[in-house]
């Protein structure tokens, strides 16, 4: 049996400016993959922290000097010469302008409307996962009213909002229908995304209002045996064996909760941040933190290795951040 390959650790960094364009940059000749586009970074020395490589290749590379960069998610691939892991860093604030130190191409390009190619093979499940926003809201009109709940969405909608998620067991029937279509019609009239929560409906009822995708719920997304024909999925979970499983299903994000006391949920323990951290570690997939946060908390679920948050009770209060996570 041949040995098993070593892997390359690899630090790479999503370069992103205040209007959500990131930084690629076209591998130049005499490596690997040269004419391909990246995201910027490179090897980490053995023994060297991440976060110190990062900004060691950032320095080298570009002669930017990082000062906020926040861990994201982890992708491995085996290429033919190679097989590397890479460890995914948001960096939203820098020092100096970027210049191509290593006679390498830059070029700043938008999620869903990439412009350069072609891009090494690892990064396309990158590119997808950047086209998710920061905020990801959850309707409750069980508890506020249709009505009232339309128009907090709306609000939100027009503060920045563009994922949403339809999560209604409190409604059935024809008022269902009409909130469904109502939210849905807000939804794209504002250039947002919106999932049925896989409690309150399936693909059926995604495709009968021209819904975007399904959130599932760990109960159903244990029980999946396979990813659904939907543009979008997203799973919630609560434990390791849940996110794996959504790992497993190439689910396109995940929701891990509770993280704080949550009125919603007063007898599950919250998680708390440090282990909200332990669990996504390493994570193929984007999680957003669930549980008692505001808008607020966004930048400190950063810090802990979120794409981003959920609010429920808290949407009507997102304002727009100006970043795509």
């Amino acid at each position: 049996m041949l040995p098993a390959p070593s892997i390359v650790e690899v630090a790479a960094a999503v370069i992103t400016r205040s209007d959500g364009s990131f930084l690629l940059a076209c591998r130049p000749e005499g490596k690997p993959y040269a004419g391909y586009w990246e995201f910027p970074g490179g090897k980490v020395d053995l023994g060297e922290p991440l976060l110190h490589a990062l900004k060691r290749e950032l320095l080298e590379e570009l002669g930017i000097h990082v000062k906020h960069a926040y861990p994201w998610i982890i992708r491995t691939f085996t290429y033919p010469h190679a097989t590397v892991r890479l460890h995914f860093y948001r960096v939203l604030e820098w020092h100096g302008e970027p210049h191509p130190y290593e006679d390498q191409e830059l070029s700043w390009q938008f999620a869903g409307n990439v412009s350069v190619e072609p891009l090494l093979p690892a990064n396309a499940p990158v590119l997808r996962a950047l086209d998710l926003p920061p905020i990801y809201g959850i309707t409750n009109a069980a508890e506020w009213g249709p009505k009232a709940a339309a128009a907090r969405i709306e609000i939100a909608l027009q503060e920045g909002l563009r994922l949403v998620q339809l999560r209604e067991k409190g409604i059935q029937g024809k008022a269902l229908d009409a909130f469904t279509r109502e939210v849905t019609a807000l939804a794209h009239h504002y250039g947002a995304r919106i999932l049925v929560n896989s409690g309150t409906g399936n693909a059926s009822l995604c495709h009968e209002f021209g819904m975007d995708g399904i959130h599932f719920t760990s109960a159903d997304l244990m029980n999946l045996s396979k990813r659904p024909d939907v543009e979008w999925c997203g799973a919630s979970c609560h434990n390791a064996e849940e996110l794996f499983r959504a790992e497993q299903l190439e689910m396109d994000f995940a929701v891990l909760a509770p993280v704080l006391p949550t009125s919603s949920h007063p007898d599950s323990p919250p998680l708390g941040w440090r282990k909200f951290a332990r669990l996504i570690h390493g994570s193929s997939i984007p999680v957003y933190a669930l549980g008692g946060l505001r808008s607020e908390d966004l930048a400190i679920a950063w810090e802990h290795g979120a794409h981003g948050i959920a609010l429920m009770r808290g949407v009507g209060q997102v304002r727009d951040t100006g970043q795509k996570a």
